[in-house]
């Protein structure tokens, strides 16, 4: 039977805060596309933000409520909206992808007797307190790990029985993402937008600008270095930490670039010679490690989390300690040393093992077959 079978005419509600551009966002919204391609009715439900439009272009119905509220009473008031929301669109299937809204999506479940599906999509700190807040996320039928590291955790943190756990890594579109496909002239314009020179390499970083995305680790790594240092992604509330990157790479004497959020990633990435990600925690996953793989430029990541299980050394890319600036310059030099047959053969491993392993059409069909396993 096939896995969208039982989809049919079902409701399916994701919950989240709100509908910016990160990777929970993007999963929601690979979702929406896959459920209404089932034959379903794909519903989600957050405060807004700039995918809504996406969402409805997918199929998708947008539902707007303060999801992105942490206050209790908020909580509280957002459950008895979806348990109304639930019940009057016969919503069969509730999967929540985030903490504060998963709360009320729980207790509106167990009121309609809808199914309760959670996606545990980043590590979360464990402080006191907080562990009883992020546990709801381990509360679901089916609680979904983005990695194995992460369904790691899951048993050992909160000890979830593992039968519970269903490991579906996150993916990218490989049409999309894919060389061939990308027009020069996309790839020209971003290097004059962004003014790039033409006969240095270029090291890039995307992720959002954050303290535990490693960005000062990579400015300490390219001084005394000729290569170009870009950081793509949004500063959000941290425009002050922009600044110290700034004046650090000042300091260093690195030419660095911090061009912000990016529409077009696939051409982004063509710019680069190496990328990486030098995030001093670890990743849940890491989605911009196989995007960059799927795009056939040498990754070097940091040696725990979701990259373990995307980056295999000497074969797809190169993984260094956490923090370590001196071991990230060393393989950023050995990638940038790469004759151009070695870095071709790289490329064609790197593409095949996301094709293989990391694909979005992949990730949709197995969430699929969890919503059908729940139906029965």
């Amino acid at each position: 039977m096939d896995a969208s079978a039982s989809i049919r005419e079902i409701s399916v509600l994701q919950v989240l805060p709100a509908l910016g551009g990160g990777g929970v966002e993007r999963g929601t919204l690979e979702m929406t596309q896959a459920i209404a391609e089932a034959g379903g009715t794909p519903l989600v439900a957050s405060a807004g933000g700039r995918l809504a439009e996406s969402i409805e272009r997918a199929g998708g119905q947008n539902l707007l409520l303060p999801l992105d509220s942490k206050n209790p009473w908020t909580i509280w008031r957002n459950a008895a909206r979806l348990e109304a929301l639930i019940r009057g669109a016969r919503v069969r299937i509730v999967h929540a992808r985030s903490r504060a809204p998963a709360w009320s999506a729980w207790l509106a479940a167990r009121r309609t007797g809808a199914r309760f599906v959670t996606t545990y999509h980043g590590a979360y700190g464990d402080f006191p307190g907080k562990r009883q807040y992020n546990a709801v996320m381990a509360r679901g039928e089916r609680v979904i790990a983005i990695s194995r590291f992460i369904a790691d955790l899951l048993e050992r943190r909160h000890r979830v029985a593992p039968e519970r756990i269903r490991v579906i890594h996150r993916g990218v579109d490989p049409a999309l993402f894919d060389p061939a496909a990308v027009a020069p002239e996309r790839v020209r314009a971003l290097a004059r937008q962004w003014r790039l020179p033409t006969r240095r390499p270029v090291v890039m970083l995307p992720g959002r600008l954050a303290r535990w995305k490693g960005q000062s680790v990579l400015i300490e790594a390219l001084a005394g270095r000729d290569a170009v240092g870009v950081l793509v992604g949004d500063a959000g509330q941290h425009e002050s930490f922009a600044r110290e990157l700034e004046e650090a790479a000042q300091r260093q004497r690195v030419d660095l670039r911090i061009v912000g959020h990016c529409e077009d990633m696939p051409a982004a990435l063509l710019l680069a010679d190496v990328v990486v990600n030098a995030s001093v925690e670890p990743e849940a996953f890491g989605r911009v490690v196989v995007e960059a793989q799927a795009m056939g430029r040498p990754v070097i990541a940091t040696d725990h989390g979701g990259a373990v299980e995307t980056v295999e050394p000497g074969s797809t890319g190169w993984r260094v300690a956490p923090g370590d600036a001196a071991a990230l310059g060393a393989a950023v030099d050995a990638a940038l040393a790469l004759p151009a047959p070695a870095r071709a053969d790289l490329a064609a491993r790197a593409r095949a093992a996301v094709l293989a392993h990391y694909t979005v059409r992949a990730m949709q069909q197995k969430t699929l077959a969890v919503y059908r396993e729940l139906l029965g």
